[in-house]
């Protein structure tokens, strides 16, 4: 493990940890909030599956899709979802967006800033939830990894979680998935079926639409930021939420400050607020300096590429453009903003 990555580790897991068998409180004023979970739950009828080759995310979502009768498996959702082997992310847009247009009978929704407490509830009330989170497997540095929470107790202040990597039913303390679900502005996946959309409305109160959770989001990341200055996710955290808002400025101001502290390397293999944020203000060469060293050490990563074709496109060099556009597109052909570029850039004179 690198020295940094264990420095970032040990930074978000120092305060959490101490809270660990302790409710946390919802950060949203919303009735729904105020329901106590029971003591513990734990959700059976949920096939696991362990990940094939950086197919972290497709396996997990069809581990959350079981539980609902889904009959396909990760290969189905990864031929959909990254075609490439290589792709190294499935944001959690993506994931719900496959659910909403490819599984019958199933709905799926994304958000942000989950917390302890709605995780319990959700799972209390018979819905598993995918979040993403940081992970530092053994001999390796930090990467995104998605768990699937099945249950909890709070006698042993642990979740329970069908994790394609490490196995079925594994432990995770309270304190260690808020520190790790940190890293990725705690954001979480729900499948459900359309007849119990009411039910599920009802458990997130606000965060059901999507605008109120961004709001809320941003006041969560900003409250972290004040808390602990000197913790980079908390910053990129706020600088996402300020781009879920439209707030591109500040969000370039905020991603300023992670970068500056020091993220792990991989970061920007999965979470893009910052080019973002960069384009909207017209800082290209900064998308650039960000977008070129992951493209040039990893290629598969298709963001890296419509970036950068971006920036091209931007710059009204449409042939560069669209030589990146397709490269992104060879890497993953469903990538639905770099088609949308790519018939900018030929519709360009």
């Amino acid at each position: 493990m690198r020295q940094r990555d264990r420095r970032l580790l040990l930074l978000t897991l120092m305060g959490a940890l101490a809270l660990a068998g302790v409710p946390v409180a919802a950060a949203q004023d919303d009735p729904a909030s105020a329901v106590a979970p029971p003591e513990s739950a734990y959700l059976m009828g949920v096939a696991h599956t362990y990940q094939t080759w950086n197919n972290c995310g497709p396996a997990t979502l069809t581990m959350a899709l079981s539980y609902w009768g889904w009959p396909g498996d990760q290969q189905r959702a990864a031929e959909s979802l990254k075609p490439d082997a290589e792709d190294k992310n499935v944001s959690p847009a993506e994931m719900a967006a496959f659910v909403n247009r490819e599984v019958t009978d199933v709905r799926a929704l994304h958000r942000y800033a989950g917390d302890l407490n709605l995780l319990k509830r959700l799972v209390a009330a018979g819905f598993p939830v995918v979040i993403e989170t940081g992970f530092i497997p053994e001999g390796e540095d930090w990467m995104g990894h998605y768990r699937l929470v099945v249950g909890y107790r709070d006698a042993e202040a642990s979740f329970f979680t069908f994790d394609s990597y490490q196995g079925a039913g594994i432990p995770l303390p309270f304190g260690e998935a808020d520190a790790l679900w940190q890293h990725f502005n705690r954001a979480y996946v729900v499948a459900y079926p359309p007849a119990r959309e009411a039910e599920l409305s009802d458990l997130l109160g606000d965060d059901w639409d999507a605008d109120r959770n961004a709001q809320r989001a941003r006041a969560a990341a900003q409250s972290e930021v004040e808390a602990d200055p000197g913790n980079p996710f908390a910053w990129f955290n706020l600088g996402t939420s300020h781009v879920l808002n439209r707030q591109y400025a500040e969000a370039a101001a905020a991603y300023d400050e992670a970068f500056a502290i020091g993220l792990p390397w991989r970061m920007l293999w999965y979470q893009f607020g910052p080019f973002e944020a960069y384009l909207h203000t017209d800082r290209l060469d900064d998308v650039l300096a960000h977008a070129r060293p992951v493209r040039e050490h990893t290629p598969y990563v298709e963001e890296m590429h419509y970036y950068e074709g971006m920036v091209y496109l931007a710059r009204g060099e449409r042939d560069a453009a669209r030589y990146l556009f397709r490269k992104a597109l060879r890497y993953n052909a469903n990538f639905a903003p770099a088609r949308s570029a790519l018939r900018m850039a030929s519709a360009m004179p």
